[in-house]
C-alpha cells in the first residue's frame, strides 16, 4: 500500500541525533536579530548542526509563500501579491558577516508573480554578500523562473559560484509530484541556459530518491543533466515533511547511494554528494575545493 512503509521504523541510517553545539545559540539569535530565514532551521535539517558547525548557511529569501504547489514540500502555497523586501538582501550579507560563513547558500519559493522570477533580488544578494565577505563562496539555488532567459541572465551574471537548479524527480515522477507549472524539460533548459550563460560558474542539481522511481529512471536524468553540462550532483532520500502529502515509497539503503555516486561520476559530474541524509546544500563547500575557490 502506497505510504505504508512510513508507519514502520525507520531504517538505523536514518536515526540521527542532533547534538546542540556551542554555536547553534549564537547562530539563532543572530538569524532572528537580523530577520531572516534559513532553510535548515525552518525544516528541522537533520544536517543542521553539521553544516552550521562547518560555517555554512542555507538562507531562503523572497518570503515565505510559495506560488508552486509541490507535493514534496511543505512551504504554504498562495499569491504573495508582488510583495518584496527589498533590504532582505543587505541583512542576509549582515547575517554572513557577523557569522563569519566561509560559505553561502541562498534559495527562495518561487515567486511566478514576479516579472522575474526573483532574480533581481537573487542578484542584490550575492553584491551585498561580495561587498561585505568577499571571502565567502556563494551558492545559489534557484527556481526554474518561467525559463525566462533575462531573469537567468540576471543571476548568472552576478556572479556566484555555484548556481543550483533541482530536477527533484525523475521525469517519469514529475507531473504527479512538481505539478503542471514545473517541468523536466523546463528544468533541464534551465540548466542548459545558465551553462551557456556564465561557462565558468559551476552548475548543480539535485534528486530526491525513495519515491518510486527505477534505476533506469534515475540513470537516465542523470545523463540528461550531463548533457547541459551540469557540474555537481546532489542525491537523498526523499522524507516526508511536516504538514507534507507525499509519502515515501522505499527507504534507499547506503550502498545503493554509493552505487549511484560512482555511477555519476562515470558520467562525468565534477563533485557527487550522494547518501540518505543528503540534501541539496550538504556539505555544499565541500564541493569547491581550495583551487575551485581561487578560480571562482
Amino acid at each position: 500500500m502506497e505510504g505504508s512503509i512510513e508507519r514502520a521504523s525507520k531504517p538505523d541510517w536514518l536515526k540521527v541525533r542532533m547534538v546542540p553545539g556551542p554555536g547553534l545559540k549564537k547562530v539563532r539569535e543572530t538569524l532572528r536579530a537580523r530577520n531572516v530565514r534559513t532553510v535548515c532551521d525552518s525544516s528541522r535539517c537533520p544536517n543542521l548542526g553539521d553544516c552550521w558547525g562547518s560555517g555554512t548557511a542555507t538562507f531562503m529569501i523572497l518570503g515565505g509563500v510559495c506560488t508552486r504547489a509541490c507535493r514534496f514540500c511543505a512551504v504554504p502555497c498562495g499569491d504573495p501579491l508582488g510583495v518584496v523586501d527589498l533590504d532582505e538582501p543587505e541583512r542576509v550579507a549582515l547575517s554572513v558577516a557577523d557569522l563569519g560563513l566561509r560559505h553561502a547558500v541562498i534559495t527562495s519559493v518561487t515567486r511566478d508573480d514576479l516579472v522575474d522570477g526573483g532574480a533581481s533580488l537573487y542578484a542584490a544578494t550575492v553584491r551585498e554578500i561580495r561587498r561585505s565577505s568577499p571571502t565567502t563562496t556563494i551558492e545559489l539555488l534557484i527556481p526554474d523562473m518561467g525559463g525566462e532567459v533575462g531573469a537567468l541572465r540576471t543571476v548568472a551574471s552576478s556572479r556566484p559560484d555555484v548556481i543550483g537548479h533541482n530536477l527533484e524527480v525523475v521525469s517519469s515522477l514529475q507531473p504527479s509530484i512538481r505539478g503542471q507549472k514545473a517541468g523536466y524539460s523546463r528544468s533541464l533548459q534551465v540548466l542548459g541556459h545558465l551553462k551557456s550563460l556564465a561557462p565558468a560558474i559551476w552548475t548543480k542539481t539535485s534528486l530526491m530518491l525513495g519515491l518510486g522511481e527505477t534505476h533506469g529512471e534515475v540513470l537516465q536524468a542523470l545523463k540528461d543533466a550531463r548533457e547541459r553540462g551540469v557540474d555537481l550532483l546532489a542525491l537523498g532520500q526523499y522524507l516526508r515533511p511536516k504538514g507534507g502529502s507525499l509519502p515515501v515509497s522505499r527507504y534507499v539503503p547506503p550502498q545503493e547511494f554509493a552505487e549511484l555516486r560512482q555511477e555519476a561520476l562515470d558520467l562525468g559530474f565534477r563533485r557527487v554528494m550522494a547518501g540518505p541524509l543528503v540534501r541539496s546544500s550538504y556539505h555544499a563547500h565541500d564541493m569547491l575545493s581550495e583551487e575551485d575557490e581561487d578560480r571562482c
